[in-house]
Formats: C-alpha cells, sequence, structure tokens
C-alpha cells in the first residue's frame, strides 16, 4: 500500500522539477526531503529507527533536511522501510534523487564557496522571498562590483587578482535574482550603520548609495533604512536572512552567518522568532516611501 499518493508526489516533482534547471540541485533536494520526512511520520517511525536502514543517524538527517544530494540505493532503502509500494511514486521519488544531483550554475565557483555558504547559495537562487536584516555591510544582493570588492578584500584579504574577480563575479551573478522572469521578492531593513562604514572610499560608496536609490525603483526591491537612533532593537545579535521558498511543504530557510559559519535554525518555533524579529525591525524603522529621500541626503553628505 502507497504511503504517500502518487498525484502529490508528481505535483511535488512538477513543482521542484519545473523550475528554472539553473537553480541546481537545491529545490529536488528540498521537496524530496520533505517527502521523506512526511514518508516517516505516516509511518510512525522515530528517526533513530529510520536512519538504520541508511546505516547513520548523521544520514537521515542530513537527507531530511535537503543539505545533501540523496544516492537511489537510500531512496530504495527508504521506500521499503515506509512501505512505499507504488511504482509511480518510487518513480517520482527516485526521479528527485537523481535530479538532486545535477550541477547549479555555481560550480565554476565551488572553490570559492564554504562547505558551510553552499546550502545558503542554493536556497536563495530558489527563494520566492528574501527577508535580510543587514548590520555591517550592505546586503551582497544589493551591491556594486566596486563595493562588492572592497568587501570581499576586506573579509578575505589581498588575494591573487583572479580568485578576486571570481569572488565578484559570483557575487554579481547571484543578483541574477533579482532581474530574471520571475524575480524574487527582496525586503531588506539596513541599518543606517552600514551607510557610514567607508567600503571601498567615497567614491565607491557614492555609486553604491546611488546604486540603492536605483534599487528603490525596482517593484519587486522593499529597502528601509533603520536609524543609528533606534536602540535596543529586537535584532542586536546580528544580521540575519529568512527565505521563503516556492512551495508549500517547503519551510522557511533562516540563516544566521558568523565570521567563519553559518547557523540555519530550522526548529518551528526557531523560524517564528526571528519572523517577528524581521517583522518589528521593518515596523521600528521609516517607510520604504522615505527610504529615497534618506539616501539622497547620505548622498549630498558624501
Amino acid at each position: 500500500m502507497s504511503i504517500v499518493p502518487a498525484g502529490r508526489i508528481g505535483a511535488a516533482l512538477a513543482a521542484g522539477l519545473g523550475a528554472d534547471e539553473s537553480a541546481g540541485p537545491t529545490m529536488p533536494r528540498l521537496v524530496l526531503a520533505a517527502h521523506l520526512r512526511r514518508l516517516r511520520a505516516r509511518r510512525g517511525l522515530s528517526a533513530r529507527a529510520a536512519s538504520r536502514a541508511l546505516g547513520s543517524d548523521a544520514r537521515l538527517a542530513a537527507l531530511e533536511s535537503g543539505v545533501t544530494r540523496c544516492g537511489i540505493d537510500d531512496v530504495l532503502a527508504l521506500c521499503e522501510l515506509y512501505g512505499v509500494r507504488e511504482h509511480a511514486t518510487r518513480v517520482a521519488l527516485l526521479e528527485l534523487a537523481r535530479q538532486s544531483h545535477r550541477p547549479g550554475w555555481w560550480q565554476p565557483y565551488r572553490r570559492f564557496i564554504p562547505d558551510w555558504f553552499l546550502p545558503y547559495v542554493g536556497a536563495e537562487q530558489i527563494a520566492a522571498v528574501i527577508r535580510c536584516y543587514a548590520v555591517r555591510y550592505v546586503p551582497d544582493l544589493l551591491q556594486t562590483a566596486e563595493y562588492a570588492r572592497a568587501q570581499l578584500a576586506s573579509a578575505w584579504g589581498a588575494g591573487p587578482a583572479e580568485e578576486v574577480d571570481a569572488r565578484v563575479r559570483l557575487r554579481l551573478r547571484r543578483q541574477d535574482v533579482l532581474h530574471r522572469a520571475s524575480p524574487a521578492s527582496v525586503w531588506t531593513v539596513l541599518d543606517e550603520t552600514a551607510l557610514h562604514r567607508p567600503v571601498g572610499g567615497r567614491a565607491t560608496m557614492f555609486r553604491q548609495i546611488e546604486h540603492l536609490l536605483e534599487l528603490c525603483e525596482l517593484p519587486n526591491v522593499t529597502l528601509q533604512i533603520l536609524p543609528l537612533a533606534s536602540a535596543g532593537h529586537v535584532a542586536l545579535g546580528g544580521a540575519m536572512t529568512l527565505l521563503r521558498l516556492p512551495h508549500d511543504d517547503l519551510a522557511d530557510v533562516v540563516y544566521l552567518e558568523q565570521l567563519d559559519n553559518a547557523i540555519y535554525p530550522d526548529r518551528s518555533c526557531e523560524r517564528d522568532q526571528h519572523r517577528h524579529a524581521m517583522n518589528v525591525l521593518a515596523t521600528r524603522a521609516p517607510s520604504p516611501a522615505r527610504t529615497p529621500l534618506i539616501l539622497k541626503e547620505m548622498i549630498s553628505a558624501l
């Protein structure tokens, strides 16, 4: 007896794999992970019990979170364990596993992407909504090439010119999510502190703030500036990003970048907490309608 009707898996397959393949393996992995979690829950098995089929608790956890590709043998083993008998359902799950191995457009830049950042890159490229609170720097997706170069030099130090160029190209390529046929909606609350930090010097900052002003004209970009006077706000812990993924089965991704790693809180209560923090920040910052005026005042002051 099939645990999940073939029609539902088929719909997920269409939603996950019908997207632009340049987004890479992220959507297939996440859709497959959602179905694997549901199959286990309907079978009434604990993670510890299910992990025996794969020989590793860590392996099952990685597959159910979608952070790693899923092997065909893993899917077959879990299908047996969960009692998935219907051929069409098995085929759909196996196809998701196969698609989870396809390379993303970022593969040529892979050596410049830390392992802890890779899940974020994939999720960012398929996100329908990207909400961000930035403190120290202008967010990656809103940076000019000059600002990106200066900020990367600050983060990674001086290096071979070709390596710096590659990192800048990678960052600018990620910004395609703002301009594609169905662009992501990007809502950023930017701490005013970031705009007073002279990254790259006066000319670079002048062009960067001009660029933010231009981005405000895009219908899919919302930008708010949180003033220095707004002390004691809810996000004193630092920057955060929330990604809303384009599938009902997929939970929001919360991304908290650290100095040399990142945290991905995945409990429902943690996602709710960060969503609430973003909402509070948006209410405390001046409305998006005031942002162009604020930016123009900063340009005049440079």
